[in-house]
């Protein structure tokens, strides 16, 4: 199979990413000189999907780090990482891939300030190694979240040789730092040779499911069917879907799902069918301080998306707009399970997990 695309490419310090907002017309990567940059970069969704824009953070933060002059302390040190990582944070409020990757990096700040034996320069370049380090954590668990979906997927269908198996907005290499949580999952099938047809979505008003997942899907050569959201129940009944795999930007601690919007409706249509419905995430993205789905905060985008297409209007002038990122499918639609790098649980089996 052909190797999977790369969005987030870094080396030794220098950090470029795949401007998604060009795919699939072009394929154009730009420099993350700064956080700056990769808070300008998250918020125009240049780079988007919560496991990405946690790493593109990380990394904005790793190439100025590199870059900066030993501070005179480690606490001037661990004071200017945190201001750079709460402000990262305010990037897209509803992803918490980003405020977890900055709280485990304040953390690891304490620890090391609190250490007397360790120098200014030691601490700095011990906070760089942690953050270039989730870009290859994350591709081990997209991997092994690949493998954990596909083999349920795979027991809980074993009457039949193929599968069809639907999914919604992006969740691969483009979201992630390679491979993908439900697309890695369908790559999974694919490489097992138990994948019949995905159905993408194409995810509206941003169409993230037919600029970017079919691109990639198209790229690898997995046999793959666009349809627009309102066909989806449509395609559920007449192409008798086997599942339903899609990512998400938080979990909150019940197992309730913030994800692109439109998966509500999936899973609401998924249960109504009789079809398994799954949701592909790292640990990363779960929220175990957030009880229940309505204490996610939800992202409303701009009225444009809606509006126009590039710079075409195409409704009305003067309509009123509602356009939230996301939605919250409780718990109880997920009746295939949440797949992560640990395993696939029941969305009330995720704490002792954790």
């Amino acid at each position: 199979m052909m190797a999977t695309l790369q969005a987030i490419k870094y080396n030794d310090g220098q950090l470029e990413i795949l401007d998604q907002l060009l795919l699939p017309e072009s394929c154009t990567f730009i420099p993350i000189c700064k956080v700056e940059d990769a808070w300008a970069a998250i918020r125009e969704m240049k780079v988007r999907g919560a496991p990405a824009i946690a790493i593109v953070g990380c990394l904005s933060l790793a190439v100025e780090l590199r870059k900066l002059a030993v501070p005179e302390s480690k606490e001037e040190l661990c004071r200017m990482v945190k201001e750079k990582l709460d402000y990262l944070v305010t990037s897209r409020p509803t992803a918490v891939n980003m405020q977890l990757a900055a709280e485990s990096c304040v953390q690891l700040c304490a620890r090391l300030s609190d250490n007397t034996l360790l120098s200014v320069a030691e601490a700095k370049g011990d906070i760089v190694k942690h953050l270039e380090a989730r870009l290859a954590n994350d591709v081990a668990d997209n991997r092994a979240i690949g493998e954990h979906g596909a083999c349920d997927i795979t027991k809980k269908n074993a009457t039949k040789d193929k599968l069809r198996i639907m999914t919604h907005c992006n969740t691969g290499s483009l979201a992630t730092a390679g491979y993908g949580t439900a697309l890695g999952v369908i790559r999974s099938l694919h490489a097992a040779s138990k994948l019949d047809q995905v159905y993408c979505t194409e995810t509206r008003p941003y169409n993230q499911g037919s600029r970017l997942t079919a691109f990639e899907l198209v790229y690898e050569k997995i046999p793959a069917t666009l349809v627009c959201d309102s066909m989806a129940a449509a395609a559920m009944r007449e192409f008798k879907m086997d599942a339903v795999v899609v990512g998400a930007d938080r979990v909150a601690a019940n197992g309730d799902t913030a994800n692109k919007i439109g998966t509500y409706q999936l899973a609401v249509l998924a249960k109504s069918h009789d079809v398994l419905f799954y949701v592909a995430a790292p640990f990363s993205s779960i929220d175990f301080q957030i009880p229940n789905g309505h204490s996610i905060p939800i992202e409303e985008r701009p009225h444009s998306e809606m509006t126009h297409t590039g710079s075409t209007r195409t409704a009305a002038a003067g309509i009123n707009c509602w356009n939230p990122g996301f939605d919250v499918t409780p718990a109880e639609l997920i009746t295939g399970g949440i797949i992560t790098e640990k395993g696939v649980f029941k969305p009330d089996q995720l704490a002792p997990h954790q």
